[in-house]
């Protein structure tokens, strides 16, 4: 009868050097009041943290009561903390000038740690495309790790009968379809010009997608194209882009060509010259968007005025 070997349980040196009960007291969590100037952001955040409205009215609210919600944290090896889900709250602590911030300390591996913290994320009410974009590919890269699966973007067929692809499990729990996952993906290609104009619901999804397929040079050919001809790719003309690109003759020339034919149901734009209007809009109008706000404004205000004044000369 041969002699089996005691198998022992992997563990560091330090480790080898503890009790049980220190070992299971390292990883249970706790919550604790933390310096907020001890936590660090989570590296390569896909969400923004804006200090618009509702971050300030969530500032106030913290102000006066606390962050009622923990956020949570994982200690790190030098000492401090980083952030794993809680920016925000985070973020309206140094605007009320709060110092603590009440959260759960849990330790995590850095794929765990990315996993909770795009699965945090993505409960929120509205997700901009880029954030999405970010956190899907942070995700798929942290279950990669995890050795879920081998690859992000094919399998063999027999694997995909008997286990799902990551992509495939992603989509099932944000309700996405897998080929939607793959979209988004694609968007972290994009410069971040075009990827804005995403965001902003500019330019779709589907021909951001083509446009990503680009050099980063002729986007930023194709984001000055836009600026210049103020027309945005649809699907077919993004293609025509994306081919044009494969083949070595995708020019200036041609993207303006191609961005200049008429769309199917294309609402025409009335166009005026910047350098006629610049010296009329007050200068707290920077973006294009907030100065055409203005026009419209002025325009309707005009009108309303004529439309008054026509109706008191009839009166009389």
């Amino acid at each position: 009868m041969k002699e089996e070997k005691m198998k022992l349980p992997k563990m560091t040196l330090d480790e080898f050097f503890t009790t049980q009960d220190e070992r299971d007291n390292k990883n249970r969590e706790y919550v604790r009041m933390i310096p907020v100037k001890e936590i660090t952001n989570f590296p390569n955040h896909p969400y923004k943290v804006k200090d618009d409205d509702e971050m300030f009215s969530m500032a106030e609210t913290v102000k006066q009561f606390g962050v009622i919600h923990p956020v949570l944290v994982r200690p790190k090896e030098n000492g401090g903390y980083e952030m794993i889900s809680g920016h925000r709250r985070k973020r309206a602590c140094e605007i009320a000038g709060r110092t603590e911030i009440k959260a759960i300390v849990r330790e995590m591996t850095d794929e765990e740690a990315t996993i909770v913290m795009v699965d945090s994320n993505n409960q929120r009410e509205k997700i901009l495309p880029s954030e999405k974009a970010f956190a899907y590919k942070m995700k798929l890269d942290a279950m990669k790790k995890q050795g879920q699966r081998n690859d992000l973007t094919s399998a063999p067929e027999e694997q995909k009968l008997k286990n799902k692809t990551t992509r495939e499990i992603l989509a099932e729990e944000t309700g996405e379809s897998s080929s939607n996952i793959q979209r988004f993906i694609r968007l972290t290609e994009l410069i971040p010009e075009l990827l804005k104009l995403v965001d902003e619901e500019k330019m779709k999804l589907r021909p951001a997608v083509e446009l990503s397929y680009l050099t980063k040079e002729e986007q930023q050919q194709v984001f000055d194209a836009i600026e210049y001809t103020d027309a945005f790719p649809s699907h077919p003309q993004a293609i025509k882009m994306k081919k044009l690109s494969e083949s070595g003759n995708l020019t200036m020339e041609e993207i303006d060509d191609i961005l200049e034919q008429e769309k199917p149901n294309q609402i025409p734009k009335f166009k005026i010259p910047e350098d006629k209007i610049e010296q009329y809009i007050p200068k707290q109008y920077k973006s294009m968007e907030e100065k055409e706000e203005y026009i419209v404004h002025c325009v309707k205000e005009t009108s309303e005025r004529e439309r008054k004044q026509k109706q008191n000369e009839y009166v009389r």
